[in-house]
């Protein structure tokens, strides 16, 4: 297998096939916690990479690690401690900094290990790789990074609306890792419905119990340390360090990734600080498998390059391509031109503010949110890219559509909106998306983002969105969706102003969205300047 994926990616030549595998190593922390490691070896002294993961030995590490140590690397591959037969209890991000120094003094005491490091991961691993690559590691040489991020605070609470979704469907994977194969199977084919109820349940704090049976620690901890900047985020959060970094670092990112915008801000703050990461984005979701064939096309080559040549340097290559259609960039941040489309009293949108004219209205009732329909979620299947027809067609949902653009437009970048709004209840969510409508009317998702809001009053909101590299066709038609929540993507905020864990009751509220002189609501796209005149 590791032959067929190596001639389909591309891969450097393998300089061996005859690699040794010893599983189950014991790897001693510092408080006697044992890590399970298994050790990939080409048989000699060489650099080694080093994944840790808490999602058990599967075909994917066992792959990446048969195609590195193929290629001259030893690849350790450690289980985080609480998962895989690894001791203690599983904490998030708490023990992945300490855990992964243990297991570099560990490795340092090896002598194959011949004092160059690689450090490699997506998603979680991620995570874990950016708790150690921040630390002073004299011989860390290389860093890969697929759909992560160094901060997890703002993906939890994006918006500072609290990701259900995320959190809730990530807390059922953690616990049901251990469930035999045929129930879970079962469960899967089922269409998961203990996780199904456990988004419509409240209140949240029981929502865990629900879909897996049990209370989940980091979960309940989760619901109750949102306050951004409190002590607990910041020993899980490692963008702060990430400016001491100088080794050379590749990005792999998705559009429709939960992480996206955590990892093209960790992308910059290395770019301010003088480094030359590399990145790619492709038009994957978090866990399609476009995104694991990216990070060994790109991650392979590089860890081969810069642990087997010292004298290499990055080269900060970036590989960005759009959606919407064929087109590709080489740099971000992108040069473009904030372009506003104001949303207009006949349901239209336009670069020309709107006239004088009434708010448009709707009801949102918490007891039947408005649901969440694809866009960045962990389940490949629910993920991604949708025909948006049918949620549109709600009355709780408004739509703003533009004239079919004379020419193709790229929007590439971090688009926001600003909605002018009131509401008949002070606590409430503005979300907004943006779509492309083809010719034939069909409304698909291309970026959106949600604010939660406290206040009462005609006021605006400011709706920071997820990043977009979308070209719109000649004949497609822009569309803004505004709305007042996306459930369970965003949990429903439920109007009372009760904690978010503990609150039960449902307040329905009135809501208007304004659009005049004055009170000019619009949505804020980053246009390519090469297509800026289009608007003039």
């Amino acid at each position: 297998m590791a032959a067929a994926v190596a001639m389909a990616l591309r891969l450097p030549r393998a300089t061996g096939r005859r690699i040794v595998v010893r599983r189950d190593l014991s790897v001693r922390a510092r408080d006697g916690v044992i890590l399970r490691t298994d050790h990939y070896s080409p048989g000699h002294r060489a650099p080694a990479v080093l994944m840790r993961t808490p999602y058990g030995r599967d075909a994917v590490t066992g792959l990446i690690g048969r195609l590195l140590a193929e290629r001259g690397l030893h690849v350790l591959v450690q289980f985080c401690r609480g998962t895989n037969g690894s001791g203690g209890r599983f904490e998030p991000l708490a023990h992945e900094r300490a855990d992964g120094l243990d297991t570099l003094d560990w490795l340092r005491r090896q002598p194959w290990y011949a004092g160059r490091l690689g450090l490699v991961g997506a998603s979680y691993q991620g995570m874990a790789t950016w708790a150690l690559a921040t630390e002073e590691i004299p011989e860390l040489a290389a860093v890969v990074v697929a759909v992560s991020t160094a901060g997890i605070r703002d993906l939890i609470y994006a918006g500072e609306s609290f990701s259900l979704d995320t959190v809730l469907t990530w807390a059922e994977l953690m616990e049901t890792q251990t469930v035999p194969w045929l129930p879970r199977r079962v469960e899967l084919v089922r269409g998961q419905p203990r996780l199904a109820a456990g988004f419509g349940h409240l209140p949240l704090a029981a929502a865990d119990r629900v879909a897996t049976g049990r209370t989940v620690p980091f979960y309940q901890e989760w619901l109750t340390e949102h306050a951004a900047g409190a002590d607990y985020w910041r020993g899980r959060d490692f963008g702060e360090r990430l400016a001491g970094l100088t080794v050379p670092v590749a990005m792999v990112a998705a559009w429709q990734d939960i992480f996206l915008p955590g990892q093209l801000a960790d992308f910059e703050a290395l770019r301010r600080a003088g480094r030359r990461p590399s990145l790619t984005i492709g038009p994957w979701t978090h866990s399609a498998p476009g995104v694991f064939a990216a990070a060994l096309r790109v991650g392979v080559p590089f860890m081969v390059k810069h642990l087997l040549d010292p004298a290499a340097v990055p080269d900060g290559r970036v590989d960005i391509t759009l959606t919407g259609a064929d087109g590709r960039r080489d740099r971000w941040p992108p040069r473009t031109r904030d372009t506003a489309f104001y949303l207009q009293p006949d349901r239209g949108l336009a670069t020309v503010p709107a006239p004088a004219g009434p708010p448009d209205t709707f009801r949102y009732d918490p007891a039947d949110p408005t649901p969440s329909l694809g866009g960045p979620l962990l389940v490949e299947s629910r993920a991604g890219v949708k025909d948006n027809r049918e949620l549109e067609a709600r009355p709780d949902v408004l739509t703003y559509t533009s004239a079919p653009l004379d020419r193709d437009v790229t929007a590439i970048g971090t688009p926001s909106a600003e909605i002018w709004q009131s509401s008949s209840v002070p606590y409430h969510d503005v979300f907004v998306r943006i779509c492309d409508v083809d010719p034939a009317g069909v409304s698909r998702n291309v970026c959106d983002g949600l604010t939660r809001v406290e206040g009462d009053g005609v006021h605006p909101v400011t709706v920071r969105m997820w990043p977009i590299g979308h070209v719109f066709r000649a004949g497609h038609r822009v569309r803004v969706q505004v709305s007042g929540g996306a459930h369970p993507r965003w949990a429903r905020n439920p109007g009372t102003g009760e904690p978010l864990g503990a609150a039960v009751g449902m307040r329905a509220g009135e809501r208007a969205v304004f659009h005049d002189g004055e009170r000019r609501s619009a949505v804020h796209l980053p246009i390519e300047e090469s297509d800026y005149d289009a608007f003039e």
